[in-house]
This record gives C-alpha cells, sequence and structure tokens, in this order.
C-alpha cells in the first residue's frame, strides 16, 4: 500500500470520444471531490513554485485514470462498489444533451439496465479499490 491509505481512480468506456470522456471525467471528479466529508483524507497540497506562485489543491495521492471495455463493465464495477461500501460517482448518456433539467428527466425515465455508463470515479481503501480495479488497463 506505500504511504497513501486511499485510492484515486477514475475508469472510462473506452468506446467514447475524447471530448465526451473529458466531459464525464471532469463532471465526476468535481462531485467526488465534493462528496468526501473529510477533505484532508483527499491530501490536497498547495504546489509553490520557484517565482512563489502558488498552485492549490492538488491531491498527493496518485490519480490513475483506467479504462473499461464497454459500459457493462463499468456496471458491474458500480455494483462491487457499492457491495464494498465504496465512495464513487458515475457518469452516464442520460446526463448529455439538453439543459441540467433535461438531463434529470431523462435520467429518471431511463431503469438503470438501460443506462449507457460513460465512466466511474472512485476514492475509498487503497487495497479494497485497488482489488476492484486490478482487471483494468490504463487509459491511453
Amino acid at each position: 500500500m506505500g504511504e497513501f491509505s486511499n485510492k484515486l481512480i477514475a475508469i472510462l468506456n473506452e468506446k467514447l470520444e475524447v471530448g465526451v470522456a473529458l466531459n464525464a471525467l471532469a463532471h465526476m471528479v468535481v462531485g467526488l471531490g465534493a462528496s468526501v466529508e473529510k477533505k484532508e483524507d483527499l491530501r490536497l497540497t498547495n504546489y509553490a513554485d520557484a517565482d512563489g506562485n502558488s498552485h492549490a489543491n492538488i491531491s498527493e495521492i496518485p490519480f490513475v485514470v483506467l479504462k473499461a471495455r464497454n459500459s457493462n463493465q463499468i456496471r458491474q464495477l458500480r455494483q462491487a462498489l457499492i457491495q464494498n461500501n465504496v465512495k464513487f460517482v458515475d457518469f452516464t448518456n442520460t446526463m448529455t444533451i439538453g439543459t441540467y433539467q433535461e438531463q434529470i428527466e431523462r435520467s429518471r425515465q431511463t431503469k438503470e439496465a438501460d443506462l449507457e455508463y460513460y465512466g466511474i470515479a472512485i476514492f475509498g481503501d487503497w487495497n479494497i479499490v485497488s482489488e476492484l480495479t486490478k482487471k483494468f488497463s490504463l487509459w491511453k
């Protein structure tokens, strides 16, 4: 485990266009950061450069981005995260196109089995998260 007790991972559906994947990642990371109750667990640090400029709130924890072969692989991981009580934020196809109100309504009308998962961002116990995500490869 090393010096970190928690792990930060994002997994993106490899079938997505890069712009769509980055949009999903941005939304998930904002939500994940906001949902962590003890902010000190994120190990946010102020990185200062040689000119004295501040580059604040960067996590000391490595943040690894992995890829999933498809939506179902993310769906199965999501269920495992729920079973292991690991914090996560996911992003689906219903969360795109139109206003946020239209996205909320589209999500409300879509059964979970019909959702296409674009990605999932995870923060939790290093060993549990490592075990649950070991079958995913690096996003390239």
